[in-house]
C-alpha cells in the first residue's frame, strides 16, 4: 500500500519532520512519502492561513491520485480541506486532529490538547465538537509558540513539555494531544517527562490510514463524498476546474 502525508504549509523542513515521524510507525509493506504544498502559507496559524492552504493541499491530493497513492494524511492540526480532500480521493483521508483525539479517547476518561498560539484554540474546540470529542476533551491550552519556532527556538521542547505538564495538572486529564504537526518529534520526550500518554496526530493518522487500507476499506463514493461534479473555474483557480 502507498500512503502520502501532505503538509499543507510550504515549509519543507517541517515536512521532513513529519515524514520521519510517519515513517517510524508504518509496516514493512507500506510505502510512505511526504509532500509539501506548492502554494500557500509558510505556516498555518489563522483561519485565513487555513483557507489559503486548501488549494495547495487539494493539488497534492489530486497529484496523489494520479500517482497511485492509496491513502492520505493531512498533517495540520486544523484538518484543513478534509471534506474536499475526501471528495477527490478514492481511498481514506485522515486529519491529524481527528486521529489524535480519537486515539486519546481510548486511553482514559479525558485528554488535554496543547497547541501553539492562543488564536488557534477556537479551531481546536470546533474540531472537538465536530468529532464528538467534547466529553473527552477537558481543556485546550496554548504555549504561545509560533509554529515555525518549533524548528528554530532552542527552548521549544522545554516550553511545550511544561505546557503539557501544566495542562495535565489543571485538567486532571489522562492523556495529552499535541496540537501541531510540528510537535510530532517531541512526543516520546514529553511522555517520558510527564508520565501520561502523549499522542502525536501524525503517527496516529498514519496508522489509521494503514489500518483502513489493511482492512480493504476505501471511501464509499456515494452522496456527499462522491467525486465533485465537473465545472469551469476561473481566475487563479482555473486549473482546478474540469
Amino acid at each position: 500500500m502507498r500512503i502520502r502525508v501532505v503538509n499543507p504549509n510550504t515549509t519543507a523542513a517541517m515536512t521532513e519532520t513529519i515524514r520521519r515521524c510517519a515513517l517510524a510507525v508504518v509496516g514493512p509493506d507500506t510505502v510512505l512519502d511526504a509532500a509539501t504544498s506548492v502554494t500557500g502559507p509558510a505556516s498555518i496559524e489563522s483561519h485565513y492561513d487555513e483557507a489559503m492552504s486548501v488549494p495547495g493541499l487539494l493539488a497534492a491530493i489530486r497529484q496523489g491520485e494520479a500517482d497511485g497513492v492509496d491513502g492520505y494524511v493531512i498533517a495540520c492540526f486544523g484538518d484543513p480541506g478534509l471534506d474536499a480532500a475526501r471528495e477527490l480521493a478514492a481511498g481514506p483521508v485522515i486529519g491529524i486532529a481527528e486521529a489524535a483525539m480519537q486515539t486519546a479517547s481510548h486511553l482514559g476518561r479525558g485528554f488535554s490538547v496543547v497547541t501553539t498560539l492562543g488564536r488557534t484554540v477556537g479551531r481546536a474546540e470546533d474540531l472537538a465538537e465536530r468529532y464528538g470529542m467534547q466529553r473527552f476533551c477537558r481543556g485546550i491550552h496554548a504555549c504561545e509558540l509560533p509554529v515555525l519556532s518549533l524548528e528554530t527556538d532552542p527552548d521549544a521542547r522545554k516550553i511545550v513539555t511544561e505546557a503539557c505538564r501544566e495542562a495535565v495538572a489543571k485538567d486532571a486529564s489522562d492523556a495529552v494531544v499535541l496540537g501541531c504537526a510540528g510537535m510530532a518529534e517531541l512526543c516520546a520526550h514529553i511522555r517520558d517527562e510527564i508520565g501520561v500518554p502523549v499522542i502525536d496526530g501524525v503517527a496516529a493518522a498514519t496508522l489509521t490510514v494503514q489500518s483502513l487500507l489493511t482492512l480493504g476499506l476505501r471511501k464509499s463514493g456515494r452522496g456527499e463524498f462522491a467525486t465533485p461534479p465537473p465545472k469551469t473555474y476561473t481566475g487563479l483557480l482555473e486549473s482546478f476546474g474540469s
